[in-house]
């Protein structure tokens, strides 16, 4: 039987009700460079701690599945080169053969509703591939069913936006911008694309969750957040970046799950690090707005 862990300190909180946010561990062994990596999960932890809610980091450590990380386990995960990138078919391979994996956005989300926790920070999502649109992310689908809300800066730029939204249209999952009427695109605040509801405060957010609870309805919110506009990468020049970088990948035959990491790599190469900066932001960003709904679901 794979039961799940707790870190004592995710566990309390939970048990009192206090405000818990949820936090991939991709990130951690996928999305930057060691000690990068760490640097940053210890960073957006912090921010959660600082906001006032309780950080939980979920990934798998030798099969089994851990929520919350202790500081040297995010140490040991992030040096670790070995470590599967989990999506939700990979959980139960991990799991039963005793491996070590990290998070997906779909992941974490599905593992987070199974231990309690309403809210989840990210980057961005995964959606609809550029050129290819029948890759689709399983994070779609998580979204579609799995009654969490996301916090992030939109999908990774990277990927076709209006098809990205369709897909969630279609799967009934409301796309809320925060503080905007545009829906962010990850390393730009603006994409042209309307959100279909703008929420300014944590209580009305809280509150739109708390009727699609109530009313029984089937999946999650995604939460959208500008990154900070002192480290937003301009639209055009990110757009650029992205449009070489996809070039580079379909020239070499990238795609599936190794397209993106191969992208966000060459994105950070032709924008000279501006990209990873603005990445940085936005998480820290995301991990704060997470944490206020937390707070404002956990005082309701």
């Amino acid at each position: 039987m794979h039961e799940y862990v707790y870190l004592q300190d995710v566990e309390a909180a939970i048990a009192a009700h206090r405000p818990v946010v949820a936090l991939e561990s991709t990130l951690i062994t996928h999305g930057f460079a060691y000690p990068r990596n760490v640097q940053t999960a210890t960073q957006i932890a912090q921010a959660v701690i600082e906001a006032g809610a309780q950080p939980a980091t979920v990934a798998v450590l030798g099969g089994i599945v851990r929520i919350g990380l202790a500081p040297d386990e995010v140490e040991s995960l992030g040096a670790n080169k070995s470590a599967r990138k989990c999506s939700v078919r990979d959980l139960g391979i991990v799991a039963g053969l005793g491996l070590d994996g990290s998070t997906t956005v779909a992941a974490t989300m599905f593992i987070a509703a199974r231990a309690g926790i309403a809210v989840f920070a990210t980057g961005g999502i995964g959606g609809v591939h550029r050129g290819h649109p029948f890759d689709v992310s399983a994070d779609l689908t998580e979204l579609g069913r799995t009654p969490v809300t996301v916090v992030c800066a939109g999908p990774k730029a990277l990927l076709d936006l209006p098809l990205t939204f369709e897909h969630l249209e279609t799967l009934g999952v409301p796309v809320i911008g925060y503080g905007t009427d545009e829906i962010p695109a990850f390393y730009s605040r603006s994409s042209g694309l309307r959100a279909d509801i703008r929420v300014d405060d944590p209580a009305d957010l809280a509150a739109v969750i708390q009727a699609r609870r109530a009313m029984g309805l089937p999946g999650g919110e995604l939460v959208c957040v500008p990154v900070p506009a002192d480290a937003e990468l301009p639209r055009d020049t990110a757009e650029q970046a992205i449009v070489a970088a996809q070039r580079l990948a379909d020239e070499q035959g990238i795609h599936g799950a190794a397209s993106t990491p191969f992208l966000l790599d060459q994105i950070a190469r032709l924008t000279r690090g501006a990209s990873v900066r603005a990445n940085i932001a936005l998480l820290i960003n995301n991990a704060r707005v997470a944490s206020q709904l937390a707070g404002a679901l956990a005082a309701s």
